[in-house]
């Protein structure tokens, strides 16, 4: 009896339990209709929301190169740490391991984070290096994050640092070439879809937005060779005389290129913890200062050209000194009777005054405004300034005097080597450039080429035996050029005990190539005159620059070189 009734309800169980299956599989099949079908538009929107990203493909800035295309300014790939306060905020160990191997205080981290908990995107140390990163990745902390960015390295260190600039950690420039040619540097970042995972890591690229375009290459005018002789030999000078600042620029003078411009003291653009605002700026391009006697061939220029002075006009000197209106213009000793190129030799004060005393202020006025005095170069350079030179109409006769010999006129360092390679150029302009040039530009006469050619002469003597400039002389090359020694400017007056040393010049004599300025703010020991301190710097670095551009010797017939001068303060 059991037996039956057993086998009677059976049929009954395996109804139910077919009902149950297609009932299960209804539902399933409903289910997949609605993901599917009817919410296919809503779910992938909000599977997209939390894992489809768009993140951002940096592009590296583009180098700047010297010209002969040696790195000069490099991106080079570093990664950066970000966190996710919301995600972080939970997992104090981690936190603490990870401020051990960032090198961070661990409750300035915390404040950091309880600050930005609102937000998901917070950095925590930018620019680490691979090792560290490694380290970072291999934590596996969640909410702690890596991002691929590029850090700018200046192989050039202190050298081309003030020419060259550096940039911000977001690779932005500062200072420098950086700064002005910040946008044909600067790359135009990609961008990409990807799919992230729970932890925020990119599993799978889903397509290419933007692709990323590197910043363009700089190629500058800059000489790495020329620029690092000019700043060894500077700093020597500096390190020697004690003095407190100094600058150098080489032009050349057959396209106006800088091929080298240094300053000291200089800084380490690699080195952004070091960075002291009062080392940053281009001193050569931003500081002006009295020229003194460098400014006088310029002078002579004027009256040679207007016809009533040749080379050999006498100028009587004696008895030394001179009155203009209350005032006296001394020179060292009493020289007599001087022709015009014996007062650039001696550059005597009372000579060059009578000069410029006989000429129309207009004119004098006219030639130095020619020359670039006044007005600034053009070179694009940040901050660069333009000096001054007052203008003819409020000259009078105490100013005209003064200006004669560089006092009251101010000229950066840029503008007098400018002015010097208009006379290496016979009289031509160009303009002053920092980018290579493919050929020389054009330039403008601003000088007649005949007055050139006697001034040359005479500055070549400045650095013969009976000179100011005998320690400016190279072996092998004719050396034309002109020493100042320039009482500071202090509160009323200038002072009895601290100069600038000077010197301005141009090689070779028979084709002037380059053009060079040295100035030396200050020197400490008891040698201050240009000729004892610039002239000397001038030499090293010409010697070596015209041996690099294989410029050809112009048979010299040198005397014993010594580094010696006649102790004329000019």
């Amino acid at each position: 009896m059991n037996r039956n009734a057993t086998f009677s309800v059976q049929p009954g169980r395996r109804v139910l339990l077919i009902l149950a299956m297609l009932l299960a599989l209804l539902t399933l099949v409903w289910r997949a209709v609605g993901l599917q079908v009817l919410d296919k538009d809503f779910l992938q929107t909000q599977g997209q929301a939390r894992h489809l990203r768009v993140v951002e493909l940096p592009a590296h800035r583009g180098m700047i190169l010297d010209r002969h295309n040696e790195p000069l300014a490099v991106s080079t790939p570093v990664e950066s740490v970000w966190v996710n306060p919301q995600e972080l905020e939970s997992v104090q160990e981690g936190i603490s391991t990870l401020s051990r191997l960032l090198s961070l205080d661990r409750d300035h981290v915390q404040q950091q984070l309880a600050r930005n908990v609102e937000r998901e995107f917070v950095y925590l140390r930018r620019h680490i290096s691979p090792s560290l990163a490694a380290q970072v990745r291999m934590l596996d902390i969640p909410g702690v994050y890596l991002q691929k960015e590029y850090k700018r390295y200046y192989p050039g260190g202190e050298v081309t640092a003030h020419v060259v600039g550096f940039t911000n950690i977001d690779d932005v420039g500062q200072e420098g070439l950086e700064l002005a040619y910040g946008e044909w540097l600067r790359g135009e970042p990609g961008a990409k879809r990807v799919i992230k995972d729970g932890r925020r890591h990119a599993v799978e690229d889903v397509e290419s937005i933007r692709r990323p375009h590197p910043g363009k290459d700089l190629v500058l005018s800059i000489d790495r060779r020329i620029q690092y002789l000019a700043y060894r030999e500077l700093k020597a000078a500096m390190q020697e005389h004690k003095a407190q600042s100094a600058s150098a620029v080489v032009l050349d003078i057959e396209t106006g290129e800088v091929l080298a411009m240094v300053n000291q003291p200089s800084y380490n653009p690699n080195n952004r913890q070091q960075l002291q605002r009062s080392k940053l700026r281009n001193r050569a391009v931003t500081d002006v200062f009295e020229p003194g006697s460098t400014i006088k061939p310029f002078i002579v220029a004027a009256a040679l050209e207007g016809g009533r002075y040749a080379p050999d006009t006498p100028v009587d000197t004696g008895p030394g000194w001179l009155r203009v209106g209350v005032n006296t213009v001394k020179d060292v000793r009493d020289y007599g009777k001087l022709d015009v190129a014996g007062v650039i030799r001696k550059s005597s004060n009372v000579g060059i005054t009578k000069i410029a005393l006989s000429l129309p202020a207009e004119r004098i006025w006219s030639l130095l405004s020619d020359l670039g005095f006044g007005i600034q170069s053009d070179s694009g350079f940040p901050g660069e300034a333009s000096g001054l030179l007052v203008g003819y109409r409020n000259w009078n006769p105490i100013e005209t005097a003064t200006l004669a010999f560089g006092y009251g006129i101010s000229a950066t360092p840029l503008q007098l080597a400018r002015a010097y390679a208009v006379l290496g150029a016979e009289g031509i302009r160009r303009p002053v450039s920092f980018l290579r040039q493919g050929a020389a530009p054009r330039g403008e006469r601003v000088l007649p080429a005949r007055v050139v050619r006697q001034l040359m002469t005479m500055l070549e003597e400045v650095t013969g035996p009976e000179g100011t400039a005998l320690a400016a002389r190279v072996a092998g090359y004719r050396v034309g050029g002109k020493t100042g020694t320039v009482r500071k400017s202090i509160a009323g007056g200038y002072a009895d005990d601290r100069y600038l040393a000077v010197f301005a010049g141009v090689a070779p004599v028979t084709r002037p190539r380059l053009a060079m300025v040295v100035m030396v703010n200050e020197p400490g020991n008891e040698e201050y005159y240009g000729g004892q301190v610039a002239a000397p710097v001038f030499s090293r670095v010409m010697s070596g620059a015209l041996r690099l551009m294989a410029v050809p010797p112009d048979n010299y017939p040198l005397l014993e070189t010594r580094n010696e001068t006649s102790g004329e303060p000019a």
